[in-house]
């Protein structure tokens, strides 16, 4: 083990008995006896199963979900509706001004929502903290922006824009639960919907239900469902009162909700995962490539943005080798909230890790065996990381954690050579002409974003236009943005209306007849400037 362990413990004021206790005084009302409960139509009633959750920093218990099954959920839908109606002709000045009191009541929650997630999905300190605060400050944005975003249509053209017909369904990953999920929802708010959300199964339950419960306290119509996907899908997806859908997970879910789409023509948003890459070719800052490598593996890269595969002109391996494993080797990682014995337990003695465990043991078994399984085929390992190397709590439970693993040529028959390893696993493929960069680059039929190293601005902008991605960083990450930025995708990456800035608030709102919306659809593709 490290040298920290055996002298490192989590102080009782960050524990999970302790976080939650202060914010079942903050908003008790959400909670049934050892859990949240679900909230419908503006009350939160102890309805569904008890499911047990687990924190992934220590296999601790974190008390029970409620699921609901498909008859109370379509209720919930129908109840909603009819909220939906009502604040649809609510004005404009007042949807903000209930939309700004949740924000300031948010932020006044900042620190307890940020512990909330470090326990419930493993974030370090740093990165929970920058997933609420993105929540508040975008929103924000919208707040000051909203009244000219609804007055003019996608074409910039002068038009009123107004609110579906019914509320937007929304169906979320865990990974960021607030600067996507509840930042969403509060835009869709903003424009005149209601909104109804479930819970990811996997974790940031709790993170969500206290900002729902801060929410709903300002007469803002919103619904949390927590369930299971299968159980809900017809509820959530196919109600006929359901206006759009805002989708963000993995392409299996996502085809199966597409095929659920395909025959109600709802308005949609699916966020699906692609095989984002970096290209190098004929490249040679190195030394800010290395920082830009480090800041590559924050949050385990478990999130639609990360980079996993990086596709490197055979005369830079060496140079790009002498970077690269070097910052592996400093990745740190560990459990978020430990800290030395003899602290006073606040957050700023919080260790400045680059990611904790993953969202559970089950994921990091799922890395191990995508990892054996290339190599069976002929991956060559480059760099397998030891969870010696990280900071535990003496005798913690580390079956969510994963080191890093590096592998060169993963072959084709190997998930890792087609597929999002959402995780801290990245795979090298060498190649000798540009045609085969750009081939490797694109294995994954459409990405989310993409990146090219090269010392030839000029022609690392015309390789970019061939790459499918749906932004192209030259030199930079380029990630899912704030405020007026706008995000899709392209391939299987993304299907239906492209979010962010402008284009967010005009695929939770009805334009003149006829309007083409920018996204990924069926028979046309539309892509704004990225």
């Amino acid at each position: 083990m490290s040298d920290d362990t055996g002298t490192l413990h989590v102080p009782e004021n960050l524990t999970w008995s302790a976080v939650t206790g202060r914010v079942r005084d903050l908003v008790g009302e959400a909670f049934a006896d050892d859990g949240p409960a679900n909230l419908i139509d503006g009350e939160w009633r102890a309805v569904g199963t008890p499911a047990e959750q687990t924190s992934p920093n220590d296999g601790s218990s974190l008390g029970t979900m409620l699921k609901v099954d498909s008859a109370t959920a379509t209720d919930a839908v129908q109840r909603a509706a009819q909220s939906h109606r009502g604040w649809a002709g609510t004005e404009l000045d007042e949807r903000r001004r209930r939309v700004s009191s949740a924000l300031d009541a948010i932020e006044s929650a900042r620190d307890d929502l940020a512990l909330l997630l470090a326990w419930e999905i493993g974030k370090p300190w740093k990165a929970a903290c920058s997933d609420v605060d993105r929540a508040i400050s975008g929103v924000r944005w919208y707040v000051d922006e909203i009244e000219g975003m609804l007055s003019r249509d996608v074409e910039g053209a002068p038009a009123k824009r107004v609110p579906l017909e019914g509320p937007v369904s929304n169906i979320a990953s865990w990974n960021y639960p607030m600067s996507v999920q509840v930042h969403a929802e509060l835009v869709q708010l903003l424009a005149g919907n209601g909104v109804v959300a479930k819970t990811p199964t996997q974790g940031g339950w709790m993170t969500l239900t206290v900002a729902h419960a801060l929410m709903v306290r300002e007469g803002l119509p919103v619904t949390l469902l927590s369930g299971d996907g299968s159980e809900l899908s017809d509820a959530l997806i196919r109600s006929p009162e359901i206006g759009a859908l805002a989708f963000v997970g993995g392409r299996s879910n996502g085809g199966k909700v597409a095929a659920q789409l395909a025959d109600t023509g709802k308005r949609h948003m699916l966020e699906q995962e692609g095989l984002n890459t970096w290209g190098v070719w004929e490249f040679s800052d190195w030394e800010s490539f290395s920082e830009i490598l480090k800041k590559g593996f924050e949050y385990a890269k478990q999130r639609c943005t990360a980079y996993p595969r990086f596709v490197v002109q055979r005369k830079l391996v060496d140079q790009f080798l002498a970077t690269y494993l070097p910052v592996l080797d400093g990745v740190r990682f560990g459990h978020p909230l430990a800290v030395e014995q003899g602290s006073a337990g606040s957050t700023d003695d919080l260790p400045a890790l680059d990611f904790g465990p993953l969202i559970s043991a089950g994921k990091a078994r799922e890395l191990d065996d995508s990892v054996a399984e290339a190599l069976r085929h002929g991956a060559i390992p480059l760099y397998r990381g030891s969870l010696d190397h990280g900071r535990f709590v003496a005798g913690q439970d580390t079956s969510a954690y994963h080191a890093p693993v590096s592998m060169l040529a993963p072959p084709g028959a190997s998930r890792l050579m087609h597929e999002e390893p959402f995780g801290p696993v990245d795979s090298i493929v060498v190649v000798d002409t540009e045609a085969e960069l750009l081939a490797q680059m694109n294995a994954s039929n459409g990405a989310l974003v993409a990146s090219i190293a090269t010392d030839d601005t000029r022609h690392g902008e015309r390789l970019a236009e061939q790459v499918q991605a749906f932004k192209v960083g030259i030199n930079k990450l380029r990630s899912r943005g704030d405020k007026d930025e706008a995000f899709g995708g392209r391939g299987e990456s993304w299907k239906g209306a492209f979010v962010g800035g402008e284009y967010l608030v005009q695929a939770v709102t009805e334009g003149p007849p006829g309007e083409n919306l920018y996204g990924n659809f069926p028979g046309y593709h539309r892509y704004p400037a990225t």
